[in-house]
């Protein structure tokens, strides 16, 4: 796979508050991944990216809600983000070094 694409895949971490509670528990991280993803590309992305072993990868398509600003209405933006499962003895580290 191409590594320029790799890059590319992968947009931001998403962190919540469901998202630290799934990383804690069950070695899931949250990514906020480009529309046109695929599970393969996301998974060789993270291992790439992290030197790290994926388990499984889902992916989940996140819908447009309302939104107002005083009169002005308007809608979010639809995106994509996938829950990546790694395996037993790998961790993800966000932080600084």
């Amino acid at each position: 796979m191409n590594q320029e694409r790799l890059l590319q895949v992968l947009l931001s971490p998403h962190m919540s508050e469901k998202a630290s509670i799934a990383a804690e528990k069950r070695r899931e991280y949250v990514f906020e991944v480009a529309s046109n993803a695929t599970k393969s590309e996301i998974k060789a992305a993270v291992e790439s990216l992290f030197q790290t072993k994926v388990e499984a990868v889902r992916v989940m398509n996140v819908k447009t809600k309302p939104r107002r600003f005083g009169k002005v209405q308007g809608r979010s933006k639809a995106w994509k983000k996938a829950y990546v499962t790694l395996q037993a003895g790998q961790e993800i580290n966000y932080g600084k070094d």
